[in-house]
């Protein structure tokens, strides 16, 4: 058995992409809303750690899929990113289908019911994207 071949080494690789992928992706999270997801959390917003929470739950799903279905390295941070791609896209829709209200200033304002909802659907929507993976 080489060394690439070791499990205790592919699992360190891929434990190591994953979280280099998590910080760019949670990175372009907070691009994307218009609150600074760590200072609203670090002064206590339960809504803004919810929906962060549910995204960084719903990363990692779609990683545990993509390394469970791929035994190329490659082709599992191409379906991560795709994974990821697919859940900024659901945050987006969300935001389209409650023109009644913004879902980031409800975040930011800490409603709760919006952040939980954010979270689920980020984690709902990981279980989708893991399933379909192949």
């Amino acid at each position: 058995m080489s060394f690439w071949e070791n499990a205790f080494v592919q699992t360190a690789g891929y434990f190591s992409i994953v979280i280099l992928c998590l910080v760019v992706f949670l990175a372009i999270f907070e691009l994307v809303t218009k609150y600074r997801n760590w200072e609203q959390i670090k002064n206590g917003n339960i809504s803004v750690a919810m929906a962060t929470g549910g995204k960084i739950f719903g990363i990692g799903n779609v990683f545990r899929h993509s390394i469970s279905q791929h035994d190329s390295l490659f082709t599992m941070i191409g379906w991560g990113v795709f994974g990821f791609f697919l859940l900024l896209l659901g945050y987006f829709i969300f935001e389209f289908f409650t023109p009644k209200f913004n879902i980031d200033v409800e975040i930011e304002n800490d409603n709760r019911a919006v952040g939980f909802i954010s979270m689920m659907i980020s984690i709902s929507l990981s279980y989708v994207i893991g399933a379909s993976i192949a």
